[in-house]
């Protein structure tokens, strides 16, 4: 893990606002918690977004004493719109719940956004379950972010520091940025994220930081390894091709 000295870092940080979507995650939310109480410093606000889950989700956010914004929809897009919209940060975090991201998140958030050309940046993701880290959807996940970037766009890759982040990255940015190019598209039920690279890299550059994060392998280990990878790719090249957002949900059910 990198060490970091109180030096490199202003004594007064932006403040962050993390967003996090939740659809019926009872059953993850207990380790969330424990990993959002460990974040030193705090964030200036954590903020919960919940698409009408069935479970205890709901309950067990109000129960800990967060903000809880239940949406007017269901989506991912959606959702997170709902959540940056409110958010009184100077700086967005998007945060899947099934993600754990390192204490000292707010230090690194506000490091790699002093630079600014950077627009957009996300962690390395690493896919973990409780027995094992998938050490190859791990690789694939780091590698997609530039060759996927390379193969949709060579000129903006090479010339104007275009990459592909996904959620399981913990994305994060300027609200600034976010709000002047009207957030996620919440007609996009999949892929949403990487529109957002897309429509972000036209103010600035997008850059994959070397911290990890850790992602729950849940749906890995429910589709097995190589049919969640055919999953993937097809997802990514029927999008490339402009398939309808309808077809690619499809792709990509609800494994919860």
């Amino acid at each position: 893990m990198r060490v970091y000295s109180p030096t490199l870092f202003p004594m007064v940080f932006n403040k962050v606002s993390i967003i996090i979507p939740t659809l019926n995650e009872e059953r993850i939310l207990p380790v969330l918690f424990q990993n959002l109480e460990q974040l030193n410093p705090k964030p200036y606000e954590i903020i919960f977004v919940d698409a009408s889950s069935k479970d205890e989700t709901a309950c067990m956010i109000r129960d800990k004493g967060y903000q809880l914004i239940h949406s007017v929809g269901k989506g991912r897009a959606l959702q997170m719109n709902e959540g940056a919209y409110r958010a009184h940060g100077d700086l967005l975090v998007f945060l899947h719940a099934d993600t754990l991201v390192p204490h000292h998140l707010v230090r690194i958030v506000n490091s790699t956004l002093e630079n600014k050309k950077l627009i957009l940046a996300g962690f390395t993701s690493i896919m973990k379950g409780q027995k094992k880290v998938r050490q190859f959807i791990s690789f694939q996940n780091q590698m997609k972010t530039y060759f996927g970037a390379l193969i949709y766009n060579p000129i903006r890759c090479m010339c104007y520091g275009f990459r592909l982040l996904f959620g399981d990255q913990v994305m994060f940015c300027r609200k600034s940025d976010f709000l002047k190019i009207g957030g996620f598209n919440h007609d996009l039920p999949v892929m949403e994220d990487a529109d957002l690279c897309m429509r972000l890299n036209k103010l600035g550059a997008i850059k994959q930081i070397k911290d990890k994060v850790y992602s729950s392998d849940r749906r890995v280990a429910k589709l097995g390894t190589f049919n969640a990878y055919v999953r993937y790719l097809k997802i990514y090249f029927f999008w490339r091709m402009g398939v309808s957002p309808k077809w690619l949900k499809a792709q990509y059910e609800d494994i919860r």
